[in-house]
């Protein structure tokens, strides 16, 4: 009696374990053979936990970061979303250009020459969704756009006081370098240049350059006086000349742009012409570069630097910086101008999740 018993007692268990399989399989069978094309869970407003489905595979299972849509492509200049992890490292936002994931969005990216109000999102905002306003231009050459001044949480910018500010900084050494060579110099002074528009603030410098060149002799490339330099040309005319002209297009607090980064990279001594010099060394050592706001005139600047053309030792001490620093250098492709920003954009929304407002952008930005 005691064994039909267990026998029936253990019949019983397997019928019900066979079946809990036979449930489990099916549901497996169903998430794998699902026509569903794009699935984010909301288990929590902004969580950013996610499957993302695409073509009937599985391209990201479970990926506990936050989203972020990239609204417009700048300027249309498209490049591979998975460069923020390749060439930068950032990793901490799933980054995406695919408006049909709007509704579960933790931030959207608005490039702001794109923006016009009847291409903004139509849904209403979630509670949760932070709106970016990127501009990495100077206020000289931003134009207003009506009707956006009380839209966004966070700014991105040039600009120190933004919420997101977007800049390639030195990096410290742990170890000095003591054994930094200059790059082999067979020119003096050179600038490249793409724009001498007066519309955009650039007859400043196009001023200063004219005047300079009448006392020394500079080598200019670029679209603005019909030499065109090949990209793979870039650094490396850069990197053979003494001094490069890092002359701003406008001058602004904080407007610091590559201008000043492709030199310090690749071995030149900057002249630069922009905000104050106690601006640049914010960013930058103070004896890493030649100030035109140092000179009286043109001519003394000439001067100068022909002198340091002569004197070896004192060029040298320009590069003294390199001792305990590093610059990296910067993009140069065409659609890679704004690689930087978007990925600094991605980084900064893995990492902070607290609410913001910007009442009015054109008073912060122009004010």
């Amino acid at each position: 009696m005691l064994s039909s018993r267990l026998c029936g007692f253990l019949h019983c268990r397997l019928v019900v374990t066979v079946a809990v399989a036979g449930l489990i399989s099916l549901n497996v069978m169903f998430l794998w053979t699902s026509p569903l094309t794009v699935c984010l869970s909301s288990n929590r407003p902004g969580s950013g936990r996610q499957h993302i489905w695409k073509n009937n595979s599985l391209v990201k299972a479970v990926v506990d970061k936050p989203v972020l849509l990239l609204w417009y492509w700048p300027q249309n200049y498209i490049f591979n979303l998975s460069d923020c992890k390749t060439i930068y490292n950032i990793d901490g936002c799933h980054l995406t250009d695919d408006r049909s994931l709007y509704n579960n969005t933790d931030a959207v990216l608005f490039f702001h020459k794109a923006i016009r109000l009847a291409t903004l999102p139509k849904s209403p905002r979630p509670p949760f969704q932070k709106w970016i306003w990127m501009n990495v231009e100077s206020p000289t050459n931003t134009y207003k756009i009506p009707g956006i001044k009380n839209l966004f949480n966070l700014t991105l910018s040039y600009r120190e006081d933004s919420d997101i500010p977007v800049r390639l900084r030195l990096t410290s050494r742990k170890i000095p370098d003591e054994h930094f060579e200059i790059p082999k110099k067979d020119k003096l002074i050179c600038w490249i240049v793409s724009n001498n528009f007066k519309r955009t603030g650039a007859e400043t410098r196009s001023a200063y350059f004219r005047e300079l060149s009448k006392y020394v002799k500079i080598e200019v490339y670029g679209k603005a006086y019909g030499s065109f330099l090949d990209y793979k040309d870039y650094f490396p005319t850069i990197g053979s000349c003494k001094f490069y002209l890092s002359f701003e297009n406008s001058v602004h607090k904080d407007y610091i742009t590559e201008k000043l980064n492709g030199p310090l990279a690749v071995g030149t001594v900057p002249v630069v012409l922009g905000p104050p010099r106690k601006n640049y060394e914010r960013f930058v050592p103070g004896d890493s570069f030649i100030h035109v706001d140092d000179f009286p005139d043109a001519k003394s600047l000439a001067e100068y630097l022909m002198h340091l053309d002569m004197d070896e030792d004192a060029y040298r001490k320009y590069f003294n910086w390199r001792r305990n620093f590093s610059a990296r250098p910067h993009l140069i492709l065409k659609n890679q101008e704004f690689v930087l920003a978007i990925c600094t954009a991605c980084d900064y929304v893995g990492k902070h999740r607290d609410y913001k407002q910007i009442p009015d952008i054109y008073e912060w930005f122009f004010n």
